[in-house]
């Protein structure tokens, strides 16, 4: 005797008709979300968009940010991948309160994330003045400096990435390896990593695109000095007062560039067709 399998409800009709109390919300939210980028669409000025993007300074801002916050992503990706499997894997008194402290960034003003930089890195700071009297090193106002403000504000994406890619990767691998005579290095190097190569990936490519965008930590600590500091969000900002239509074409490079990525990402976040 076979039993019949329960139906499935279907998605037409009135059941599957969301409320105009939650659909008249809904479209004036995703209105008030896209309405501003349709703007800067409308408003490019497309039949001198190549040439804009031709102009000394704008190659400039732009090779500067690419080559900072592509540093940025690497000095994250040394310090972060580590301090991600610490909170992951170590039992330690604290962990929470230090996981608190680590993602503070990502909450945290980014200009306020600029004066703590400068109170800490600038000449007269508690670790800068040491860095100025025994090496000589002075970050703020340089493009060193740049990268250390991107990296700031950007490393909290690539630990909470590769965290939970950690948490969720199949631990008998590594139990497997250890069992073997790999040492915790190799089990690491050879297993760990290889597992959780899509979560550092993504997390990667968000601290690359938060570095790209980074603005109020970077003026305040950088400063804003063509060819030295003055990243696409910096010129963006400068471009505004003086020549719109330059403004418009940065803002459509860091458009662009985030719509890719969050396409690239979709997977990560969005399950089902």
């Amino acid at each position: 005797m076979t039993t019949a399998r329960p139906r499935r409800p279907r998605e037409s009709g009135p059941a599957g008709r969301p409320p105009w109390a939650l659909l008249l919300p809904a479209v004036a939210g995703m209105t008030f979300l896209v309405l501003p980028l349709a703007g800067l669409l409308v408003r490019a000025p497309w039949s001198t968009l190549a040439g804009r993007l031709a102009e000394p300074q704008v190659l400039e801002a732009l090779r500067l940010s690419l080559v900072t916050s592509t540093v940025a992503t690497l000095v994250c990706l040394l310090f972060g991948v580590p301090l991600a499997w610490l909170l992951a894997r170590a039992d330690f008194p604290g962990r929470r309160v230090v996981r608190a402290l680590i993602t503070v960034p990502l909450v945290l003003p980014p200009v306020v994330g600029g004066v703590a930089l400068l109170l800490v890195l600038g000449r007269r700071g508690l670790v800068g003045q040491w860095l100025d009297a025994a090496f000589g090193i002075s970050l703020p106002f340089t493009t060193a400096g740049v990268v250390v403000a991107e990296a700031f504000v950007a490393m909290p994406f690539l630990v909470i990435s590769v965290e939970g890619a950690l948490r969720a990767a199949d631990l008998r691998f590594e139990e497997a390896a250890a069992t073997l005579g790999a040492s915790r290095w190799t089990v690491f190097r050879r297993v760990t990593l290889p597992l959780i190569a899509p979560g550092v990936v993504a997390g990667a490519v968000l601290c690359w695109a938060r570095a790209l965008g980074e603005f109020g930590a970077t003026i305040t600590f950088a400063g804003n000095f063509p060819g030295r500091t003055q990243t696409m969000p910096l010129a963006v900002y400068l471009a505004l007062e003086t020549e719109p239509e330059a403004a418009i074409v940065l803002s459509l490079v860091l458009l662009a560039v985030s719509v890719i990525i969050l396409a690239g990402l979709r997977d990560r976040w969005v399950s089902g067709p």
